[in-house]
């Protein structure tokens, strides 16, 4: 492979020398580069680009998070316990253990796989002048002091400084929010994280590993966060509280369950576990996994990686999305929205002096000059074939080709020679063979430098670019390119207005989250000016009024309030990007942080919910806990309605859970004090919870659901739970105690009767819970009470179930208890939970 700074070899053996390349007076610098034995020798003091990948967590830390859980302890502690003591039946709910830490494991694994194939497609491959000859090695390989080389298209890997250029242009956006190139000179640094946008050269590499500036940023950042959740905070909060429950009720458990049952210490222990795993919502931490996974892989259809299930949630209690204009609301490129022909009086031949002809060049004559009508059809042919000559065109240019450009160049116009755009010059030439058989040079640049101060089309500039726009001047010179001033005799004769080119999906999903009332603002480190053109074009409300981030103050109270009353900022620093999230959130705010690269990462970590393009830095993939793949920003408003409908349906069917909870405890506490045989065995648990909950709540977490996602989850959920617990509790308690009286020494009567109590009190709540009714809700009710009366109707079932109901009188004396605690509940449903139902 041949590199641009390498076309042009030097005769004296000291190394290739790129064309037209600087000297760069640094002494340290030679143009052979390192040799063989300084490269080891760099390589043995540990002076070398070592930083290590690291796209997410690795596998240790993620099985490590995933299976050493409060949830886990304290049901595997209680499996243990029936492995012991038997038979296997009773241990079913150990299976949740399984379930809830494998689903956590597979998603994680299934996300780290899909970064670190991202890192590795991405992976530069630089090539470095050692020996006096090129070679290309892997980035890890690059040693400080190496002589690095550069081509367009080239990705900057370590920190250094420009020792060869010809005409180096390095796009410094992923590190500064900055989209204009800056050309670089000998001498000047060069930062990890940029690329080169034109021309050619080498510089040497002064910063390795963890000392370049982009892996500071990664390594600041690399520090693994979890995603704030209220769901699972929220179920941490009440799994914390119940095992502060667990000690003393299974203490009381045991002790009155010996008392009862002297004979068998096994049994006693069997209902010990029993009146224990129930307090636990087991099925809502499990349901709550797979809630999110599905939502998870739904998202992936739509190129959406999600690194951690509650991001999903986190981006629907979001209530202000901070976007980074450039790779989010724009594209890369341009596209030019018109070509404004000057009046004849701005058209006029400039004043300035007349250029003179370079030595062995003739002037054109002018008497044979074609003096080009400001014509829109002329000026596109000029364009486009300016475009055509131009090998390597830059944004402008490549939108000046897309607009017209023509494939076959059959238009007359012939190429007498090309100046490609330099950011010294401020301008590309081309002198051509037009048409009508004259020659003529045409320049397109910066109006600024082709046109003197006082023209008055400068005032038109002007204007356009206080609208964020970017505006080139086309003009027709008698003078060849080489002379020593090509637009000494410029005649300026249109105006290219450009626009950064927006993203066609943009302006809709900013329609979007103005409708869900969550407040977007736009950080960059574009120009305030321009920041604001694009985000007033895209119908962002505040967009009139944007604040340069230079201006802003240091103070963190005054800085909270520029923030939460500004919509748009420009100019801003990575560091400052983060200042803002941070503000935003001592507002209390909920934020999320679009980005792509480098200059994001910070606050992309700090945020709330960080959100990278597939596209940007490795570093941004590595923060954000979800990734576009596509770059497609209009995947948000999928992302926040998935977590609208896992929260809306967990919350609602949390409830049941918390429900089983309560009166769990109550019947502990109930037995305890009574000195009765606890009623169940964990396998009456296993299957109340599952047909009354844990089945039913699966497919009740998976409904649509389009409610806004808001605060106080314990506190709704309790507001059921709790009377619902204390009335289901009673109801089965009493039943329980009635059924005893008739037949004290038949156990497995007695917890028929309270089984069938039970379950039919939490069908009810099922029942409400599960409205509005639809077919398949109603279908599922069904489903579940048909499933309860094969247990108990067919034989093998309710022997392995031990249930048995004996009689007529105590199985309806159950029935009549729970319609009487159903109707308690539905008093409570409309008189309780939703009068004092709010945000």
């Amino acid at each position: 492979m041949t590199h641009p700074a390498e076309e042009t070899a030097d005769p004296t053996g000291q190394g290739p020398t790129a064309p037209g390349a600087h000297s760069s007076g640094l002494g340290s610098h030679r143009r052979g580069g390192l040799t063989a034995e300084e490269v080891a020798d760099r390589v043995a003091r540990g002076r070398v680009n070592d930083v290590p990948v690291r796209s997410s967590r690795s596998v240790r830390e993620i099985v490590r998070a995933n299976v050493f859980t409060r949830f886990n302890a304290i049901i595997g502690i209680m499996f243990a316990i029936i492995l012991v003591v038997g038979p296997i039946q009773d241990g079913l709910f150990g299976l949740v253990i399984v379930a809830n830490t494998g689903i956590g494991i597979i998603q994680e694994l299934r996300a780290k796989r899909t970064l670190d194939s991202l890192a590795l497609i991405g992976e530069a491959r630089p090539q470095v002048r050692r020996d006096g000859a090129a070679r290309q090695i892997a980035v890890a390989e690059i040693v400080l002091d190496d002589t690095v080389l550069l081509g367009t298209g080239d990705k900057v890997v370590v920190d250094g400084l420009v020792t060869e250029a010809d005409g180096l242009e390095i796009d410094e956006s992923l590190l500064t929010g900055e989209p204009d190139a800056v050309l670089k000179h000998p001498g000047d640094p060069v930062m990890s994280g940029s690329f080169v946008v034109a021309g050619a050269g080498a510089f040497t590499a002064t910063k390795v590993g963890r000392q370049a500036y982009a892996a500071q940023l990664a390594e600041e950042a690399s520090r693994f966060t979890l995603v704030r959740s209220e769901l699972r905070s929220g179920i941490d909060s009440i799994l914390r509280f119940i095992t502060y429950l667990l000690v003393p009720a299974a203490i009381g458990l045991i002790v009155s369950q010996l008392a009862v049952e002297r004979h068998d210490w096994r049994e006693a222990v069997r209902r010990m576990v029993a009146g224990i795993v129930p307090m636990v919502p087991e099925g809502l931490v499990l349901l709550t996994s797979v809630a999110f996974a599905i939502g998870v892989v739904r998202l992936g259809r739509r190129k959406c990686l999600v690194q951690e299930l509650p991001a999903i949630e986190g981006l629907a209690r979001v209530d202000t999305v901070c976007l980074d204009k450039t790779g989010t609301l724009t594209e890369g490129g341009m596209d030019v929205v018109e070509l404004r022909p000057l009046a004849p009086s701005a058209a006029a031949p400039s004043t300035s002096a007349p250029g003179t002809a370079a030595p062995g060049t003739s002037a054109p004559d002018e008497s044979r000059l074609w003096r080009a009508p400001a014509e829109p059809a002329a000026l596109q042919q000029a364009l486009g074939a300016m475009g055509r000559a131009d090998a390597r065109p830059n944004p402008s240019m490549r939108a000046v080709i897309d607009a017209y450009g023509t494939p076959d160049g059959e238009d007359g116009w012939r190429v007498l020679e090309a100046v490609p755009f330099s950011s010294a010059r401020k301008w590309s030439g081309v002198q051509f063979l037009e048409p009508q058989g004259t020659e003529a040079s045409w320049l397109l640049g910066a109006p600024d430098v082709l046109l003197p101060a006082d023209h008055p089309a400068l005032d038109e500039v002007d204007e356009l670019g206080a609208k964020g726009l970017r505006v080139l001047l086309l003009g027709r010179s008698p003078l060849p390119l080489d002379a020593p001033d090509p637009a000494g005799r410029l005649d300026p004769l249109a105006l290219v207005v450009l626009q950064q080119r927006l993203r066609e999906d943009a302006s809709a999903t900013l329609r979007y989250f103005e409708s869900q009332r969550v407040e977007a603002k736009v950080i960059s480190g574009d120009s305030a000016v321009s920041v604001g053109a694009v985000a007033s074009h895209l119908g962002l409300p505040g967009a009139e009024h944007p604040v340069d981030a230079r201006t802003l103050p240091s103070g963190s109270a005054e800085l909270a309030e520029v923030a939460d009353r500004t919509t748009v900022f420009g100019r801003v620093t990575p560091q400052q990007k983060r200042d803002l999230v941070g503000a935003l959130q001592e507002r209390g705010r909920t934020v999320a942080m679009t980005g792509d690269g480098v200059n994001d990462v910070l606050a992309l970590k700090d945020a709330d919910i960080g959100v990278a393009m597939g596209s940007g830095s490795e570093a941004t993939r590595a923060v954000a806990q979800i990734v576009l793949l596509d770059d497609r920003f209009a995947t948000l408003p999928s992302v926040v309605a998935e977590g609208r409908r896992v929260i809306g349906n967990i919350e609602r069917v949390a409830g049941l859970f918390l429900v089983k909870t309560v009166y769990s405890v109550l019947l502990a506490l109930l037995v305890v004090s009574c000195h009765v045989p606890y009623p169940f065995l964990p396998r009456h648990s296993t299957v109340l919870s599952s047909l009354t909950i844990g089945i039913p709540a699966f497919f009740l977490a998976l409904a649509p659901n389009n409610e806004r996602a808001r605060t106080g989850f314990v506190r709704r959920v309790l507001r059921l739970a709790v009377p619902g617990g204390v009335i289901a509790g009673t109801a089965t308690f009493t039943a329980y105690m009635l059924a005893r009286a008739d037949h004290a020494t038949d156990l497995k009567a007695d917890t028929s009767v309270a089984t069938l109590t039970l379950f039919l009190v939490a069908m009810w709540v099922l029942a409400m819970v599960a409205r509005p009714y639809n077919w398949w809700r109603l279908t599922l009710i069904g489903t579940m009470a048909a499933a309860f009366a094969l247990v108990l109707w067919v034989p093998w079932l309710s022997d392995f179930f031990q249930l048995s109901l004996v009689g007529t009188r105590d199985p309806f004396v159950g029935v009549g208890i729970a319609v009487t605690a159903g109707v308690l509940l539905e008093v409570v449903w409309r008189f309780v939970v939703r009068r004092t139902d709010g945000p």
